[in-house]
């Protein structure tokens, strides 16, 4: 609300996010190559957390070209961390063999 009633006071409000910092990042431009590849500004890439090698999401939307990040990542990274590692690796193997305690 305080944004909406700060640009109706400022008209040049519109270069202001809502924290009130410049905005300019927020609407950029980039060129076509001649091999259709194009640049991802920087502050772009770190705000939506996009990294070299991603694999992205390219679809024509009502006449505009919309780029999303791929569901389909790398099953190891979402996997990554999962497991309890609060014993060693030869201890979670044994157990998971059913071989703890047996001997």
């Amino acid at each position: 609300m305080i944004h909406s009633i700060f640009t109706r006071l400022c008209p040049r409000a519109h270069w202001l996010d809502a924290s009130g910092r410049n905005s300019y990042n927020l609407s950029m431009k980039t060129v076509l190559s001649e091999k259709g590849q194009i640049t991802i500004p920087k502050a772009l890439r770190l705000r939506l957390g996009i990294r070299p090698g991603q694999v992205l999401q390219v679809e024509e939307e009502r006449g505009r070209m919309v780029v999303t990040k791929s569901e389909s990542g790398d099953s190891v990274e979402e996997v990554f961390g999962i497991l309890d590692l609060s014993r060693s690796t030869d201890q979670l193997i044994a157990s998971l063999r059913g071989e703890l305690g047996k001997e």
